[in-house]
């Protein structure tokens, strides 16, 4: 794993720097610095509330010192190119032999002065969005593996879906549960070092982009999270959701909402429709592939009070009948006893010949 050199210049601790924010959440022990010159001197915890004594510096030079290997752009940019500051931090990182892990849709490698700097330093660049050369189109490969997976989806883009399953491979892992997560998106594969970026894979080849990640997840792991993208109902996002929905093949989703929003994220144009309805609507999208059940719920509720908050969450058990929580705000717990719950009963129905859990096996479960 690299040490990383988080750049959130001018932006830490705001919206624009989530992916950083979410690799020190997820993946603190590779976290060096934060770099930052308008807050340096500070430490992540004091600005994010977690991340410890991370420290947050002013220069390239400074985060080197702290151990860095690596410059990790932390920041999301509307543009596709590379800002101009971003790019001279990029090009002083390679001059020190940093490696550059960059999640922008506009690549690093791609820009010949940085390419040859690379080159002649040794640095690595890793445009991680870029995809691999050798992607199938999706052919329902999942279907041969014997692990349970489970997929996060959402009534609308940036509402949590990595989080959930990243909570959960948490809480799995700790009661003794081989979990894996399959990243999908550049902040997930900054966390894992490994996975694919579905969002930037030509369209023919998103199912067997997310065929690829659930089956390379797999390895040594019984029950396989995969991290969602987007909103089928989106109307920026839907193909890349529809895609992952299809390739990766789960036997369970987690629905993820947040409460608050009325509208699709860049559309307000378009209301998000019920979450029961959306609910439904997955599944009956993924069921002529395989069969398919929501089993719990996963909100966002960042924006809301601590009595609101748990007075959704209540709400939206009893309106949905399944398991509810704030993954990051409250316990994990519903939502991982919900997954070994299913992982338990979808094992001992494969096991029946029927196709039903048999006698024993039910009074088991009960």
């Amino acid at each position: 794993m690299p040490r990383y050199l988080i750049y959130a210049q001018d932006q830490f601790g705001t919206p624009a720097s989530k992916t950083g924010n979410s690799v020190i959440r997820y993946s603190a022990g590779h976290v060096a610095a934060v770099l930052d010159s308008t807050r340096a001197g500070r430490t992540s915890e004091e600005i994010l509330g977690y991340g410890g004594s991370i420290p947050v510096v002013s220069s390239l030079d400074e985060g080197a010192r702290h151990g860095a290997d690596s410059l990790l752009v932390g920041i999301a940019v509307a543009a596709g190119g590379l800002p101009a500051a971003l790019r001279d931090v990029i090009r002083r990182s390679l001059e020190l032999g940093l490696d550059v892990w960059n999640g922008l849709h506009g690549f690093v490698s791609d820009d010949p002065e940085l390419a040859a700097i690379a080159n002649r330093t040794g640095a690595t660049i890793h445009d991680v969005r870029r995809p691999p050369a050798d992607l199938p189109v999706g052919s329902g490969r999942v279907r041969e593996l014997d692990q349970t997976v489970l997929l996060a989806v959402g009534t609308d883009a940036n509402i949590g879906k990595m989080t959930v399953m990243l909570q959960l491979r948490t809480g799995l892992r700790e009661r003794g549960v081989r979990a894996g997560f399959a990243p999908t998106g550049q902040t997930g594969i900054f966390i894992e070092s490994w996975g694919v970026c579905v969002d930037a894979v030509v369209a023919d080849f998103i199912a067997g982009a997310s065929e690829a990640v659930t089956i390379q997840a797999a390895r040594d792991n019984d029950i396989i999270l995969v991290e969602g993208q987007g909103s089928i109902l989106h109307p920026g996002y839907s193909g890349v959701s529809l895609g992952l929905l299809h390739g990766s093949l789960p036997h369970g989703l987690i629905a993820c909402h947040q409460p608050s929003r009325a509208t699709f994220r860049h559309n307000a144009w378009l209301r998000i429709p019920p979450l029961k309805d959306v609910i439904a609507l997955h599944e009956a999208i993924a069921n002529p592939l395989r069969p398919v059940r929501t089993i719990g719920v996963s909100l966002n509720t960042a924006d809301l009070s601590d009595r609101d908050a748990r007075a959704i969450i209540e709400r939206t058990a009893e309106e949905t009948g399944l398991p509810t929580t704030d993954p990051v705000r409250y316990d994990i717990t519903p939502l991982a006893d919900a997954v070994v719950a299913f992982d338990r009963e979808r094992r001992a129905t494969a096991a029946s010949p029927s196709g039903r859990p048999s006698a024993a096996r039910r009074a088991t479960t009960a």
